[in-house]
């Protein structure tokens, strides 16, 4: 197995709440090739918000 697969690259998605709070997680670049956002629980905001990927 590859390790450095690029069609599913490893992506941070980093809390839009401002905290600096982020999730690690890897995305198929053929269904999602723009920028990532995702609903996620950010605990030092202590609620859900939004999270988008930072490259």
């Amino acid at each position: 197995m590859a390790k450095g697969n690029e069609l599913r690259p490893v992506v941070k998605l980093r809390s839009t709440a401002g905290t600096g709070y982020t999730y690690v997680t890897r995305k198929n670049r053929r269904n999602d090739p723009n920028r990532l956002t995702l609903t996620k629980y950010d605990p030092r905001a202590a609620r859900h918000v939004e999270f988008r990927e930072e490259r």
